[in-house]
């Protein structure tokens, strides 16, 4: 019986047919399962911010919105430089790929580096009340998922630089990029109902 495992000639590694697909697949249901997190999250700050009577904390009349709003415009329109980035390593442009990566990475920063600064900036802190609790739960776990995707897309960089490490797939750039997606996505439902609603 033929064994499934196949030999990359190029460079002697194993390859299992399918395994990549099957690793999206995974990675997919782990996304649904983070998906179920911040649902849960949102629902929570709904049903609290509609039957609270005092929601925002005395001397607080909302948020500003101008630089959350333009680090919203930054962090979503990196979800179009990773695609970039992703279609350009596909194409075995290498250098397109780790140029487009990094940019990724840089408006990732600077969304992180907004948000502290917002948070440093703010009068109430997070045991102000329900609205406090809320703001810096979502806000600060949604910031640990965009740090995280800045550390795995840093690894896939690092990674980009071993000699032919993507010439037989490249699971963890495409993993990394639904990641990021996903953050982005979450980003405009949390920015939706905490700065606009």
């Amino acid at each position: 019986m033929e064994s499934p495992i196949r030999i990359n000639r190029s460079n002697g590694s194993e390859h299992i047919p399918g395994e990549s697909g099957n690793g999206i697949f995974g990675f997919t249901v782990f996304l649904l399962s983070e998906s179920v997190v911040f649902i849960s999250f949102f629902v929570t700050y709904i049903i609290l911010r509609l039957t609270s009577h005092h929601w925002l904390p005395p001397g607080v009349q909302g948020l500003e919105i101008a630089k959350p709003a333009f680090n919203t415009v930054v962090l979503v329109s990196s979800s179009f430089v990773i695609y970039f980035a992703e279609r350009a390593l596909e194409q075995r442009q290498l250098k397109k790929f780790r140029l487009l990566w990094l940019i990724t990475s840089a408006m990732g920063t600077y969304f992180l580096v907004g948000q502290a600064i917002e948070w440093n900036s703010l009068s109430f802190g997070l045991t102000t009340g329900l609205f406090g609790a809320t703001f810096y739960l979502l806000t600060g776990f949604h910031g640990l998922h965009v740090f995280v995707g800045i550390l795995l897309q840093i690894i896939m960089l690092a990674r980009s630089f071993t000699p032919g490490n993507y010439r037989s797939g490249h699971f963890g750039v495409s993993a990394t990029s639904l990641f990021w997606h996903f953050v982005d996505v979450i980003w405009v439902i949390l920015f939706s109902l905490v700065y606009i609603w």
